[in-house]
């Protein structure tokens, strides 16, 4: 089976890692960044498929309705953590291996429902629905802040005239503040020092981007590997 479709890889399973430098412009970095920003949809999605069926499969636990929905919540959990691996592979440049396929042990109806109660891969899955949603809003508010302060901070100079052109303002205006004397306080950004400390500033933002990115997406691959994947 050819591979160039997928991204290529180190020796460790990873995408070649770009210099610091190089970061802020490289294809790895924004394929994070897309991997952090798809991540969120996918656990809000995960997170309100499982625990709804959970809560219902747990509260009918004692009838015989309670088993296949907890079947279900694992086939469920199953597929989602075949989708992550699949963000994973495409994104991220690792591939893990799949869980092995469940065992049925006893024919009919009730011996695929109890062969799905009794996987611990589905099980594990299931958890890892539940608890990678607060990471995965962590991982999207601080990738989407960075990126986006740090690069509209750098581009600043290209666009500062604008609000002295359009706005009451002489320049980008920081604060304005009255103070109990009655003084009014108003610091704006006029002069090229201030516009090239902002751009200064912001290119620092630019070049942690990638490093704050890969560091979130790191524990995203830890629990998939401990969650989603076989374990040797």
């Amino acid at each position: 089976m050819s591979t160039a479709a997928y991204p290529v890889t180190s020796p460790g399973g990873h995408l070649d890692r770009p210099g610091f430098w190089r970061a802020p412009f490289s294809r790895r970095t924004f394929q994070q960044l897309g991997y952090v920003l798809s991540g969120l949809p996918m656990a809000v999605l995960g997170f309100a498929l499982v625990v709804p069926l959970f809560c219902a499969g747990l509260g009918l636990s004692l009838t015989a309705i309670g088993l296949p929905v907890l079947a279900l919540l694992l086939a469920v959990a199953r597929g989602l953590g075949a989708a992550e691996r699949l963000r994973i592979r495409t994104l991220l440049g690792e591939e893990l291996p799949t869980p092995p396929e469940i065992t049925v042990r006893r024919e009919g109806v009730w011996g695929r429902i109890t062969g799905r109660l009794a996987d611990p891969a589905g099980w594990k899955a299931a958890l890892h629905q539940f608890v990678m949603l607060p990471w995965a809003i962590l991982s999207f508010t601080l990738s989407v802040t960075f990126f986006c302060l740090g690069w509209s901070l750098a581009l600043f100079p290209a666009y500062q005239w604008v609000f002295g052109r359009y706005t009451p303002w002489d320049g980008y205006r920081v604060a304005d503040w009255r103070d109990s004397h009655g003084v009014q306080h108003v610091y704006e950004l006029t002069e090229p020092s201030q516009i090239a400390g902002v751009c200064v500033l912001g290119l620092v933002f630019v070049l942690l981007t990638p490093q704050l990115i890969r560091g979130l997406t790191g524990i995203h691959r830890f629990a998939a590997r401990a969650l989603l994947s076989a374990n040797d």
